[in-house]
């Protein structure tokens, strides 16, 4: 299947967000659901035991080929991307899908409009540090591929 495109930093926050609002769940073996901002979709991401392929089923990791925020969540959750805790909790209760929808899928304005009320800088600069942990992961795509869910 190839390696996976890097994602937009955005999906970072959205990553983020997920995990500091534990909608990250592990279901045993190599699988995890992880429920969306507005809790309408459940997405499920599976792996390779050694973690050297991974997949999911939302839009972006289906339709785009980048890692959508579901794996980066995952991969926070099982510690294979070192992340700020406080940084997490700093963007926790955020719904992206409503953000996203007002900006009209500008993911870099619908990010700007959530950090006015934040710490800008040490933010942005966790973000650029997760980024580059995901850069040099290197990560296949599973082949087992699952359609997104309906919404």
């Amino acid at each position: 299947m190839g390696c996976w495109k890097v994602p937009p930093k955005a999906k970072i926050y959205e990553a983020l967000t997920a995990v500091a609002d534990d909608r990250v769940k592990l279901t045993g073996g190599e699988i995890a659901e992880v429920l969306s901002s507005d809790g309408a979709k459940t997405y499920t991401v599976e792996w390779s035991y050694d973690l050297g392929q991974i997949t999911s089923n939302d839009n972006a990791s289906y339709w785009q080929g980048y890692i959508g925020y579901p794996i980066i969540a995952v991969l926070m959750v099982l510690g294979k991307l070192d992340f700020d805790e406080g940084v997490a909790q700093a963007l926790s209760g955020i719904n992206w899908k409503q953000t996203n929808r007002r900006f009209r899928n500008d993911y870099d304005k619908a990010v700007e409009s959530v950090l006015l009320n934040l710490d800008v800088e040490s933010v942005a600069s966790e973000v650029d540090k997760i980024f580059t942990q995901i850069e040099t992961l290197g990560l296949e795509a599973l082949p087992r591929r699952r359609r997104p869910p309906k919404g």
